[in-house]
Formats: structure tokens, sequence, C-alpha cells
């Protein structure tokens, strides 16, 4: 069984996605022989010394429950999102993740997959793919990182809140996956099933390419009230809903 997920947005800000996320590895996880996390595992990741930030235990603790799960057997795989580019070699170290290229071919016996976080194929939106090629590069990463932890933080926090204001100005068509770059994408990568996040639309999609039907499957993105993976069992895909666990109801007069 393989377990597909991504845009968890993990963060302080949001105890009702993590603690989803962390009963799922502990719980469900377990049962799959790896799982993928394509992209935006965190809001933000201002460069892997967070890992060392004596005054917030966050990315330790999620990346220690990530190497729990590791070392129980199932393999951990994660691609970077727009929001965790940074995430480096030390992460994958203490998590016992292998970061993967976007895109990643998985070729299995019974079929192939290329999965993807997706934001590279939102091609309308210009000035996205303008900042995305920018912080992609090596030398702005270079020089990002070389800033102090605090001075990065504060950065990625105000790009956040930009991004936030910015998608408020965008149409919906901007913010999706450009058809005919879709369309050329799966040429390339010869008709395989694609499966990516970063639009929060979840759903299934059907792509005649050159005559042959191929499948897009979009992954969810997870909310204080629900999370979701994909899972495939060698056969067919299925979708499996994480709620949060109800409280115990007392007794009537109990306190």
């Amino acid at each position: 069984m393989l377990h597909f997920l991504s845009d968890l947005h993990l963060s302080p800000d949001a105890p009702g996605i993590t603690r989803l996320f962390l009963d799922y590895l502990a719980g469900e996880a377990r049962s799959a022989e790896r799982i993928f996390i394509l992209g935006d595992l965190f809001e933000a990741w201002p460069g892997d010394d967070a890992l060392d930030d004596p005054e917030d235990d966050f990315a330790r603790a999620v990346a220690d429950r990530l190497r729990a799960l590791a070392d129980s057997g199932t393999g951990v795989a994660v691609q970077h999102g727009n929001r965790d580019f940074l995430l480096g070699d030390r992460f994958a170290e203490r998590s016992g993740a292998t970061l993967l290229p976007d895109p990643y071919v998985l070729s299995l016996p019974a079929w192939q997959f290329v999965l993807s976080h997706g934001d590279a194929l939102c091609t309308d939106d210009a000035d996205y793919q303008a900042f995305r090629a920018q912080v992609r590069a090596p030398a702005w990463r270079a020089a990002f990182l070389a800033r102090p932890l605090a001075e990065r933080q504060a950065a990625a926090a105000a790009m956040r809140l930009r991004s936030e204001a910015s998608k408020r100005e965008k149409t919906a068509q901007a913010m999706d996956l450009n058809a005919a770059a879709t369309d050329d994408f799966l040429r390339r990568h010869g008709y395989a099933t694609l499966i990516h996040g970063h639009t929060h639309r979840p759903a299934e999609h059907d792509h005649l390419v050159d005559g042959i039907h191929v499948e897009r499957w979009v992954l969810a993105d997870w909310r204080e009230e629900r999370g979701e993976y994909l899972a495939w069992d060698g056969h067919r895909f299925a979708r499996h809903a994480l709620l949060p666990v109800a409280a115990p109801r007392l007794p009537a007069g109990a306190r």
C-alpha cells in the first residue's frame, strides 16, 4: 500500500492539522509500504537550522515523528512545495525521509506514476512563476540561508502574507494547472498517471493526450477538521479521510 498526501501546511498556528498528522503517522501510515508527501508539508521552512531553534521545538517534533515512522519500516519520501522549498539534507537526515526531485517518476510493476507538487504547471500565473524561478536559483538560496534565522523567519512570514493577499486578486484559472502545459507534461512523461497537490482542489481528471486517456489525481489540502491521503493498493486508488478523534462523552452529572 502506498499513501500520497500534500498541502498539510503544518505550523504551530494550526494545532488541529498537526494533531491529525501526528495521529496519522502513529496509526494508518504504519500500514503503508511508503508514504509520499508531495509538497507543503510545512507552512514555511526558513532553513534546516530551524531544527536548532531553542525557542521552538515544533520542527524537531515533526521530524522526530517522521523518523519514528521510517524506523518502523514505512518509507518516507518528501517533495518540496512552494512553502517549504528550503527543506534540505539535515531535515532529511533527522526525519529519515528521502527528498525527491520534482517531478519524480515512480515506476511500479503494475503501473507508472509521475509525482509533482504541481505549482510549476500553473503557468497562467506569470508573477508566481517568476518568483518560483528566483527562489529556486542556487545563488538566491545561498544568499537567503546566509542570513540569521530570525531574519529568515520574519521574511518567510512576510512572504506568506503577500502570498495570501495575492491569491485574493487572482482568477481561479491563474491558480490552476494550465491545460496545454499539463498535456505537454503528460506527453513528456510517457502518459503516466499524474499525482499532485498545490491547487487545493481535490479531484480526478481524465486527459485525452494524443488519443490516450491519462489520469490526473489532485490531492486534498489539510484543514483543522479534516485531513486526507490517497491510497494505492496495487490496483486502484481510494481517498481516506482523517478526522479528529472525538473526546469521550461523560456520563450525565459527571465533572
